[in-house]
């Protein structure tokens, strides 16, 4: 069989070139540690491969969102720890004020550290999330939330909560609404207020109330209202009225009833008890619970605390002003608190998903690694064996090409 040198050198080349290139895909194999290279290696391992690759990142992505979340919500959570330990300190202030034996000047003195925690309550309402914007102004994040009013202080952002995506199908919001921090505060002990009329002359207090019957309530205004009997002695009576009717009505059954110091009072689904001595045309109102700012409860109480107490009169006024006060800030507080626990809820709801995260990451890895994954044992098996089967060609070629006729002439 003749072969021509052409033909030698050509087929030697090319089977050289052939080794070299297997060689070196081994070895860049090892280098990487991956099977596939490109995805002409496996195309379904590589598109798979891609999916997955894909969805690590999102996931990636996912557990930065958390992170951030974190943050924002440690800012909210800081904020709400402040306001409400502001607003026990207010309620402790309050509780000092009803103290028979304090003078004006003293509630004067009372009026003004009130003044300081007001102040330091909108401070901490009008909250800065460290990146430029507000903690507590809904989407409007560059509008500052709160403004000083003479009633208290007045809302400028919105109802809106800003959210963030922090896994596949979970959005948790990055901060809470002023409107509903601050602003939505149930008046009175939540269902209804009662609160005494500012032109008794007598010496009666109102307690808060409670429901005692919860099917009948209604969104009813109601009127006690005092008089005299005309026995003799006279004996204080009161009746109740339905205020929401115009004229006013007098309830069925509640007119002219004898009035006795501390005895319970009950109509539409409500009671409450009145203490002390009241005189006729003393009125008492009880209507459904309001919506009413912090900083409007704030506000009154300083005034109540610089108003004029003179008599049994003006004693009874200042207590029945002071636990309506009382009511309305347990409200605020308990507002915050709740606010508060949900932000904490939110954070330890993170803390799952982390945990969630890192588990999918290691999934993720895992199904890569037996797309990609290289065997390296028996990559260096392949590869040393490649590396020998060369050298043993190149030095067959290297010793056929030196076969030559011209060597023996």
């Amino acid at each position: 069989m003749r072969i021509s040198t052409q033909s030698f050198y050509n087929t030697s080349t090319n089977q050289l070139n052939n080794l070299q290139s297997a060689l070196s895909r081994t070895q860049m194999q090892l280098s990487t540690d991956r099977r596939l290279l490109t995805p002409a290696d496996d195309p379904v391992a590589s598109a798979r491969a891609l999916e997955v690759t894909q969805s690590q990142n999102i996931n990636a992505q996912f557990a930065t969102n958390r992170s951030s979340a974190k943050s924002s919500m440690g800012h909210v959570e800081s904020a709400l720890q402040s306001a409400g330990d502001l607003l026990q300190e207010i309620q402790e202030l309050a509780v000092e004020a009803g103290n028979g034996i304090m003078l004006p000047a003293d509630r004067e003195k009372l009026a003004t550290e009130l003044e300081g925690r007001l102040t330091d309550l909108l401070g901490v309402a009008n909250t800065s999330d460290g990146v430029g914007g507000y903690l507590f102004s809904g989407f409007k994040t560059t509008t500052q939330p709160f403004t000083a009013t003479a009633n208290g202080a007045a809302y400028q952002g919105d109802s809106g909560v800003r959210q963030l995506q922090v896994s596949d199908s979970r959005k948790v919001p990055l901060s809470a609404s002023g409107s509903t921090v601050f602003e939505s505060i149930p008046t009175g002990n939540g269902v209804f207020t009662t609160k005494a009329d500012a032109t008794n002359k007598g010496a009666a207090i109102i307690s808060s109330g409670s429901v005692v019957n919860r099917p009948g309530l209604d969104n009813t205004k109601y009127e006690i209202e005092f008089g005299m009997s005309a026995d003799t002695p006279p004996v204080p009576t009161y009746s109740v009225y339905n205020t929401s009717n115009d004229p006013r009505t007098v309830l069925p059954d509640q007119q002219d009833l004898p009035y006795k110091e501390g005895q319970q009072i009950a109509f539409g689904g409500m009671a409450m008890d009145i203490k002390g001595v009241p005189t006729a045309g003393d009125k008492f109102s009880v209507e459904p619970s309001q919506k009413q700012s912090v900083f409007t409860t704030v506000t009154d109480l300083i005034k109540t605390l610089r108003s004029p107490t003179d008599g049994s009169t003006g004693k009874a006024a200042l207590t029945n002003q002071l636990n309506s006060a009382l009511d309305n800030l347990k409200n605020a507080h308990d507002n915050v608190l709740t606010v508060q626990a949900s932000v904490g809820a939110h954070m330890n709801e993170l803390d799952y998903l982390d945990m969630a995260g890192l588990d999918l990451d290691i999934q993720y890895a895992g199904t890569l690694d037996d797309l990609q994954g290289l065997d390296t044992v028996k990559a260096i098996s392949d590869f040393s064996q490649q590396q020998l089967t060369l050298q043993a060609a190149q030095m067959s070629f290297k010793t056929m090409s030196g076969l030559s006729l011209f060597n023996v002439i």
